[in-house]
């Protein structure tokens, strides 16, 4: 299979095999008016399968989202066909606006206004909690 390279954009590598369309989800990248292509179980001699997500536009991606879904992913940004940045995300200790509290009586079901903030609260097993009223992200 050939994807073919991008000029100008972002390459999102090194996801966890199976975690691409989550990705894809949480970035809202079916709302892009740009060719987006997602690669999945490539074969991979770090990780053994992987999944990789070009994106063909320069634009700015959440690196905190790309971060909750796989901290060990990398991105990489292109310019004129050349590499030049590749950001290592890490797992953030926050998240705002990437999900969404599932609460009914969170004070964010009724102020409309209020950004979902989640901080990490284990790291070893990932976990995050609203920071309003400490219900577990799912």
């Amino acid at each position: 299979m050939n994807v073919d390279s991008i000029q100008n954009g972002i390459v999102i590598d090194h996801i966890s095999a199976g975690s691409g369309m989550k990705l894809y989800d949480l970035l809202d990248l079916d709302n892009l008016d740009c060719s987006v292509a997602i690669i999945k179980n490539v074969q991979s001699r770090k990780m053994g399968k992987k999944d990789i997500i070009k994106i063909d536009a320069d634009i700015e991606v959440n690196l905190d989202a790309i971060g909750y879904v796989d901290p060990e992913a990398t991105v990489n940004i292109i310019k004129d066909g050349e590499l030049v940045a590749k950001k290592v995300i890490g797992t953030p200790e926050i998240l705002t606006n990437v999900l969404k509290c599932k609460n009914p009586r969170c004070i964010t079901s009724c102020e409309q206004e209020l950004d979902h903030i989640f901080k990490l609260t284990d790291k070893s097993a990932k976990m995050y909690r609203c920071i309003y009223c400490e219900t577990k992200a799912k």
